[in-house]
């Protein structure tokens, strides 16, 4: 690891001020950035720690939603009775996400803006573009196990591996984000962007912008689901990850929101998935349409061509298990 100057931030206006700056990154539970750095994937002159901003509550908003603190824990945020009670989904997909250990320092905030655990990036020795722009995608004829299928550019084939953000996805939750010009509030589903010809850009924050919170829209209720398909028990990221929201009404979907993780540069949502299936009466047919509209613009790379078939039967799977339930 490079030398670095730390620097605690003792409030928003400096840690903003500090963030800025092209060398400073912030770092709060750093689970993620504290590797990337002993590998020299990240190489920051200044760490500017967030930890004492405050932002850690989660509390109740005026519409009966949820705030969740950007620095509350993952595991703090997994375990809250609301959560657990009222957003199902998102407290299992957290805790289907890393160790015990890694969740009791994780943060939500930190959570969003983890990175990309493509080998070719984390690699400094092989190309890639997402860390050195210009070199190339070593993954795109090399090893692509866990890479996207969706939403992919000649730049960059590399995965998004969080669980959290898939799960806030079907939620359609909103990231809170403040910075010098003032706060603002962008749906988690648009947060994440896709590689195109940047793919070092990984989300909207600008520079000197810190996320604050995370606000989970009043209880939508339904059957909630997330499961997530991965080489082992535990530890492991995801191939494929479904977070579904599913009701039925008189035996048809009333409603379908679904969000997909291991598919892509950022959490995948498609509307025209769960719009196929509203009003109509669960069958296997169906589940066939829904993920032929998932998948038409799917495109695997050799190695990870099995992700494909694997989406197909994992959606399926999660849409018989949510109806089942929800009958």
């Amino acid at each position: 690891m490079r030398p670095f100057q730390y620097t605690r931030a003792p409030s928003l206006t400096e840690a903003s001020h500090l963030t800025a700056g092209e060398d400073t990154l912030a770092i709060a539970g750093g689970t993620n950035l504290l590797d990337l750095m002993k590998l020299q994937v990240e190489t920051p002159d200044q760490l500017a720690d967030i930890n004492r901003l405050g932002f850690a509550d989660i509390e109740n908003t005026d519409d009966g939603g949820l705030r969740l603190g950007a620095l509350a824990t993952n595991t703090e945020t997994a375990v809250h009775p609301r959560v657990r009670a009222d957003y199902p989904v998102l407290s299992r997909a957290i805790l289907a996400g890393a160790t015990q250990q890694l969740r009791n320092k994780a943060t939500n905030g930190g959570n969003l803006c983890q990175r990309t655990r493509c080998f070719y990036f984390t690699n400094i020795d092989q190309p890639c573009n997402k860390r050195q722009p210009g070199t190339g995608c070593g993954a795109i004829d090399g090893i692509a196990k866990l890479h996207a299928i969706l939403g992919t550019s000649e730049q960059c084939i590399a995965t998004y591996p969080g669980d959290m953000a898939v799960a806030l996805s079907a939620l359609n939750a909103r990231v809170e984000i403040s910075g010098d010009k003032g706060e603002r509030s962008v749906p988690v589903r648009d947060y994440h962007v896709l590689p195109g010809d940047t793919p070092w850009i990984e989300n909207v924050l600008e520079p000197g912008e810190i996320i604050t919170g995370i606000a989970l829209p009043a209880p939508v209720g339904g059957t909630q689901i997330y499961r997530k398909v991965r080489e082992r028990s535990s530890y492991a990221f995801a191939l494929v990850s479904v977070a579904a929201i599913i009701e039925l009404t008189d035996g048809r979907f009333s409603r379908a929101d679904l969000a997909f993780g291991g598919l892509a540069h950022k959490p995948w949502y498609d509307p025209r998935v769960g719009e196929a299936l509203l009003g109509q009466p669960p069958s296997d047919a169906l589940f066939d349409k829904a993920a032929d509209i998932l998948l038409e613009d799917a495109r695997g790379f050799g190695e990870n061509d099995f992700k494909i078939p694997l989406t197909r039967r994992t959606l399926r799977a999660v849409l018989a298990q949510a109806t089942e339930n929800a009958a």
